[in-house]
């Protein structure tokens, strides 16, 4: 049987999408829901993420116990994660296994009990989830930038919800929502590995076949609006994150933006790594990232420094910004693209990997794209292009988040008469 991909689509309307790895002796399988944080109400933020956490407490077959033991005791591993705009169930098995993951991943989404003892102790996991992620200024430092970013609105708002709604996240708050979000049209089920494509599309037929069906209306748009945060708080670093609104998943400058991305802050011979590490010491983290979205993206750039050295940190990357817009060498880009490529190119070796794309390629732009298709695009951004985009983010209304010993970052309007000049 040659190596494929193949779709199906369920007369109840979920679409099973696998491809076939023949050489390797393993199986991902997972469960893609095209729900996350932006298509929360604001009295039930968080209730996306607390939902992951208790899909695995318990279904009307199996306990909390027996669905880490049944994994576990075939090698298996089991795991979700919560997005803005995603929320994923997912195995990863020996080929012979298969068919336990997908009974088990049909299971907790179509037969979960939401006890209420299992409630109120995974409402105690998130609370010290929540106070973990409070006392990492590195990583609290984006859900402020987020919510700067896109300020009084579901995509602002942290994933993990606030302390407050998570105290007062009732049981039928879950229900309602999984009811509601986790239909045949909003899920994607996917597979990538060594199996067999109507043997998989017959396993998901019967264990999920208690998906509600329904169609959902979009999210509310996504407004950017940025601005500035600041919060003084006694920290060895400064934690700062400069962003700016940048492109959508299909948004022509995609690539670009990506590649600007790599260039810029993607690695050790990156522009702001190099001037701002290793020239001038300002710095043991630095770098950049795109992040696009369905409608939109955000082009942000992390760094932590010192508090003495944070009124030279962000002059010196203004000027790398202001720089990349007037001039891209060939040999940078190349390198730019020749880290992108690879790191598209061996993603395609992981079964996990594979599963999820194909899925999400599906959900984001309602075909699968070739990867001929993605490497052409790569190859086709020329320095111009760099310099353009570049022109495009950088021109647009900054978001500045600092947290720790900040009295020397400048201020907001400072940022946008730099760039201006």
């Amino acid at each position: 049987m040659t190596d494929q991909i193949r779709q199906t689509r369920l007369p109840s309307g979920l679409t099973v999408i696998t491809e076939r790895m023949s050489r390797v002796e393993t199986v991902s399988f997972g469960a893609y829901v095209a729900t996350g944080t932006r298509n929360e109400r604001a009295e039930e933020n968080g209730v996306s993420h607390f939902l992951e956490h208790m899909a695995f407490k318990g279904t009307t077959r199996r306990n909390a116990v027996q669905i880490a033991e049944e994994i576990e005791n075939v090698g298996g591993h089991i795991n979700a994660y919560t997005a803005r705009e995603q929320t994923a169930y997912y195995v990863k098995l020996l080929k012979e296994d298969l068919p336990l993951g997908i009974d088990i991943i049909g299971d907790i989404l179509t037969h979960s009990t939401f006890s209420p003892e299992e409630i109120e102790r995974e409402r105690g996991v998130i609370l010290q989830e929540i106070g973990q992620s409070n006392d990492t200024p590195d990583d609290i430092v984006f859900d402020y930038f987020q919510e700067t970013a896109y300020a009084s609105q579901p995509m602002g708002r942290p994933t993990l919800g606030t302390e407050d709604l998570v105290r007062n996240m009732s049981r039928e708050t879950l229900m309602n929502y999984m009811s509601t979000h986790y239909s045949t049209d909003n899920m994607v089920v996917a597979a990538a590995g060594n199996l067999d494509h109507d043997a998989v599309v017959k396993m998901v037929e019967r264990h999920f076949a208690d998906l509600p069906q329904k169609t959902l209306h979009a999210a509310a748009p996504s407004l950017y609006t940025g601005g500035d945060f600041r919060r003084e708080k006694e920290l060895d670093q400064a934690h700062i994150v400069l962003g700016f609104p940048s492109v959508g998943f299909g948004d022509p400058d995609y690539y670009p933006a990506m590649l600007l991305s790599t260039l810029l802050g993607g690695g050790m011979s990156s522009r702001l790594f190099q001037e701002i590490r290793e020239k001038r010491g300002l710095v043991y983290s630095v770098y950049s990232f795109s992040a696009p979205y369905m409608d939109g993206g955000i082009f942000g750039i992390y760094a932590g420094t010192g508090s003495e050295e944070a009124g030279e940190l962000l002059p010196v990357t203004l000027d790398e910004l202001r720089k990349v817009r007037d001039a891209v060498t060939v040999e940078e880009l190349n390198r730019a693209r020749a880290q992108l490529k690879s790191s598209l190119l061996m993603s395609l070796e992981s079964t996990g990997s594979r599963c999820e794309q194909i899925a999400r390629q599906l959900q984001i732009f309602g075909r699968l794209i070739p990867v001929s298709e993605t490497v052409e695009k790569i190859n086709a951004v020329t320095p111009s292009d760099i310099c353009r985009v570049a022109t495009r983010i950088f021109g647009g209304a900054p978001t500045l988040t600092s947290l720790g010993p900040i009295s020397r970052v400048l201020p907001l309007q400072d940022i946008r008469d730099r760039l201006a000049a």
